[in-house]
């Protein structure tokens, strides 16, 4: 059995029992600078959800993805739309409200609907996108007045270097946000939180998608699928 399936397997079985609502887990596989061949074994292994952070690696190897749900999971800018919209299944980066109206134009010029996740800054943090949990609603009722946008889940960024009863509370005010949304919005139906220092909090705490990059392919290379700067 190769490692990338080995790691599935170990990591399906882990979070086989669900988050603590009872809820299945998806893993979605966090493909910065990991091959298309990898991506395709991963796939292939029983990955249904991957996701890419930089626009034209995004763009690169789109040809080249195994039938799977493709997210965009990074910043993205106003110039590189035109490389995501329209091709990723869900663009769940959505940080703020300009870049909502960005995207709902280009889906506008394109005739097509865009699904989106919001973006949440669990921890305010300075140096990272997405909005704060206070500045969240705001955010959610300019994305539900765009109407080439669709919602369909929260993305939440946990801050490194907190304790796990510190992530617990975070963990908790973000699936409390989802859970009021939802009662208005049923398309929403993903909480996207926890990574590999923190997914198991996370899981333990409301989050019913989880992001794994290392954990799936092992060490990654920067290499040719680098950001340019077209």
């Amino acid at each position: 059995m190769a490692d990338i399936e080995k790691n599935l397997k170990a990591i399906f079985s882990e979070i086989s029992a669900g988050n603590d609502r009872g809820e299945k887990i998806a893993l979605l596989g966090a493909t910065k600078f990991v091959p298309s061949e990898k991506i395709n074994e991963a796939v292939a292994a029983g990955l249904e959800f991957i996701g890419e952070n930089h626009a034209q690696e995004f763009r690169d190897k789109f040809a080249l993805y195994p039938p799977c749900e493709k997210h965009f999971i990074g910043t993205l800018q106003k110039n590189k739309l035109k490389y995501v919209v329209g091709k990723a299944d869900v663009i769940d980066s959505v940080s703020n409200e300009e870049i909502a109206e960005a995207i709902n134009e280009k889906a506008a010029a394109l005739g097509t609907s865009q699904n989106v996740m919001l973006e949440i800054n669990a921890g305010d943090e300075k140096d990272k996108t997405g909005a704060s949990i206070n500045a969240a609603k705001a955010l959610y009722k300019s994305i539900i007045g765009l109407n080439h946008l669709k919602l369909i889940g929260i993305m939440a960024m946990l801050p490194a270097g907190k304790t796990e009863d510190e992530l617990a509370y975070l963990c908790e005010k973000v699936r409390d946000f989802y859970d009021e949304i939802r009662l208005s919005s049923p398309n929403v139906k993903t909480l996207s939180m926890g990574m590999s220092g923190d997914y198991k909090t996370a899981i333990k705490h409301g989050s019913n998608m989880i992001r794994l990059g290392r954990a799936i392919f092992g060490e990654r290379i920067q290499n040719a699928a680098k950001e340019q700067t077209v």
